[in-house]
């Protein structure tokens, strides 16, 4: 609509409905930039790609069933032919997991299975940094479940690497 107004010459009496209609035009555009720059970017929101996000305070653990609350700790885990999203509350949980239910999900271990663990030092709540767990570090620290190991990007003092995390935990059990 607004192209055909643009393009019509008409009389000096039809250059005000002219105007009125390029006006309409412009301000409709003007109103609706804000609005899809908004919706846009609701998405993302600090979610990497792919990751479901978390309802914090409102979604359980798959394995324990405990309210996912404390950021630190949460992971998830996302794969197979349905692209199924699994939310967990500790890393611990998130490795128990996948060794029960590694016959009944053969894709849990298949390269394209996307984890994701939070990194213990992210600036706040609002900010979190999300680690893939198999090129994190783990340093121990009191988690809600007790498994007392929290991810970070970058080695510390007597961090372990994933498959050393994972064997220590079902070795201990729980």
């Amino acid at each position: 609509m607004c192209k055909d107004v643009v393009t019509q010459r008409r009389a000096p009496e039809g250059d005000f409905a002219r105007r009125r209609a390029l006006l309409q035009c412009g301000l409709g555009g003007l109103l609706l930039t804000p609005l899809a720059t908004l919706l846009g970017g609701c998405r993302k929101d600090g979610w990497p790609e792919g990751m479901a996000e978390i309802k914090w305070d409102r979604d359980v653990c798959a394995r324990c069933s405990m309210v996912i609350s404390d950021r630190r700790f949460a992971a998830q885990l996302r794969g197979g032919p349905e692209d199924r999203a699994v939310k967990f509350d500790d890393i611990g949980c998130l490795v128990f997991w996948m060794q029960e239910k590694a016959e009944k999900f053969p894709w849990l271990n298949a390269p394209e299975t996307r984890l994701w663990v939070a990194d213990f030092n992210s600036k706040s709540r609002e900010e979190m940094r999300w680690l893939d767990p198999r090129r994190a570090f783990f340093v121990t620290r009191t988690s809600p479940m007790g498994y007392n190991f929290a991810a970070v990007a970058a080695p510390l003092a007597g961090a372990l690497d994933f498959t050393d995390t994972r064997q220590h935990l079902l070795a201990k059990g729980k």
